[in-house]
């Protein structure tokens, strides 16, 4: 294991690292273009030269392996220059249009010029002129001129996605990214190319001119799109909603957990927050009354609820009455709902996702199973709550003994033994974010908030509970499941302390050991390299 000194600290690294990486694990941050830790090597840019003692000449950090004794410096008057060299050469080309630039703001090249280029320009030649941004698949847009060549799209596809659509065609100046002929940017992370591109090349087209990036939020969250459970960056913006036509969330960014997703996220996941400001947004309690539907203020629906529920158990006993759960909820939610059950001695209990099929799998990242946290469900028991016949509860609503249902984030219509049971059904209560088939049967519904609008924690097919923070206001009157839990709760004298979340987990993990023993929140083993970028960002 080579010992070596860089800017005066020394480290001890095993055989075969570089000096970038050397460097990130001190915290010492070296400019890059084409080097990425998630992807092969190229050398080509030249951005990361350092000034190694004894060596001939400035080398390339990114393709330099470390030696014992070796001894680098990664800011001398020799490296400023040589990137300021750098930097003059990329933007022979470039177009000079950081303002109506879509990258500008978070674009590497601008960055750099900042804090290394401030030259004066020596080229006075006319810039070749190259086809700007057009489509290359259904969300990325290539803009020619603004390509610096890193080939980072190329690695991207040939080495994680493996669709290889993309390819540097030409010679010398005239070398451009190209798409293979006949073919498309769509493969299932064709998102992900626009995460690595380094300067304005490659843009998502819809976000693009949505919004200024300065003007985001960001709030760390999971993507509740399968049992994968990718971590991601919720960006978003509301304090200004005319830069965004009144759009609360604009985009969604991978958030490297080196266990779970690395650096990646699935183009489904990253496109699929478009509920959370959809039209059929549930943003009131609504109650079906013989004039049609009424609302109803939060108080109001909130005690029809626990009156109903009373009164169906003290007319018809406890086993009038079930609750019909999602594996989208989170580990509170579904706690929190448990908890009520229990102490109203209701048992039946179901959890499946009506109308569900596999989906999609791959052997990277997308799993299947499209539910965030069906491993929680199961780890609460939920899993032996149900009966082997899955129709066993649209089965008793037929016959009667089922007369009251609290059905939550489901569709149930989507059975067709639910769709013939539900009109039967003497008393029903949708809670849920989004109206279907089944809000619409509801006698009394009552909102509640997206994934993006509480705090929470799902539990992935690995076994390790993550948590995800709120980025945004719930719209109109919705709450989180576990606080309209906790609000029904105090008609039947609950205390409300546990059902607050902290105590939720606390009381979680001292019941169900898995809870203790499993991964709560990313461990901390992110690389130096993306804890600089973040500070870099920000600051």
């Amino acid at each position: 294991m080579p010992t070596l000194t860089i800017d005066g600290q020394p480290i001890t690294v095993s055989k075969g690292t570089t000096v970038i990486q050397a460097a990130e694990a001190l915290g010492i941050y070296i400019p890059r273009y084409c080097y990425h830790p998630g992807l092969s090597i190229a050398g080509s840019c030249r951005m990361c030269l350092v000034e190694i003692e004894k060596a001939p000449r400035l080398e390339v950090a990114c393709y330099s392996q470390a030696a014992d004794g070796m001894v680098v410096h990664t800011i001398t008057e020799n490296v400023r220059l040589a990137r300021r060299s750098v930097l003059e050469f990329l933007l022979s080309n470039h177009p000079l249009d950081c303002p109506v630039c879509d990258q500008s703001g978070e674009c590497d090249l601008q960055n750099y010029y900042m804090e290394f280029g401030l030259y004066q320009s020596r080229f006075l030649e006319n810039k070749i002129k190259r086809r700007k941004a057009y489509p290359i698949g259904p969300h990325v847009m290539l803009d020619n001129e603004r390509c610096i060549l890193c080939s980072r799209c190329v690695r991207f596809c040939d080495e994680v996605s493996k669709s290889h659509e993309l390819g540097i065609v030409n010679r010398g100046e005239r070398s451009e990214i190209a798409l293979y002929e006949g073919r498309e940017l769509n493969n299932a992370y064709s998102g992900n190319v626009i995460d690595i591109c380094p300067v304005g090349a490659l843009t998502e087209r819809d976000f693009r001119f949505q919004c200024r990036v300065w003007y985001l939020n960001r709030t760390a969250s999971i993507c509740p799109g399968c049992a994968r459970g990718c971590n991601i960056e919720i960006h978003y913006n509301v304090l200004r909603p005319y830069q965004s036509k009144g759009k609360r969330i604009l985009r969604i960014k991978p958030r490297f957990n080196p266990a779970v997703n690395k650096w990646w996220i699935c183009d489904e996941g990253r496109y699929g927050f478009r509920h959370i400001d959809a039209s059929n947004r549930l943003r009131e309690c609504e109650a079906q009354t013989a004039d049609g539907v009424i609302p109803l203020g939060m108080e109001t629906a909130l005690k029809t609820a626990a009156a109903w529920i009373g009164e169906s158990i003290e007319q018809h006993g406890k086993d009038s009455v079930g609750f019909f759960l999602s594996p989208e909820l989170s580990n509170e939610d579904l706690y929190a709902i448990l908890k009520l059950a229990r102490h109203l001695g209701i048992s039946k209990i179901d959890f499946r996702n009506p109308g569900e099929h596999p989906g999609f799998e791959d052997n990277f990242l997308i799993r299947g199973d499209k539910n965030p946290n069906r491993r929680g469900c199961v780890e609460l028991g939920l899993y032996h709550r149900q009966r082997e016949n899955g129709g066993w509860m649209a089965e008793e609503i037929k016959q009667g003994t089922l007369r009251m249902l609290v059905a939550f984030l489901q569709d149930l219509s989507l059975e067709p033994e639910f769709k013939a049971a539900l009109v039967s059904l003497k008393r029903l209560i949708f809670v849920g974010s989004n109206s279907n088939a089944t809000s619409e049967q509801a006698g009394l519904v009552l909102p509640s908030a997206t994934y993006a609008e509480k705090n929470g924690s799902f539990t992935n097919f690995q076994g390790r509970a993550q948590r995800f923070e709120r980025a945004l206001v719930p719209l109109g009157d919705s709450l989180p499941e576990n606080e309209l839990i906790a609000r029904i709760a105090a008609h039947f004298r609950m205390p409300e302390q546990p059902f607050e979340r902290e105590q939720l987990l606390l009381d979680l993990r001292a019941e169900f050991p898995f809870f203790d023993q499993s991964t709560l929140d990313p461990p901390d083993v992110e690389l130096a390299y993306q804890t600089t970028i973040a500070q870099r960002e920000h600051a």
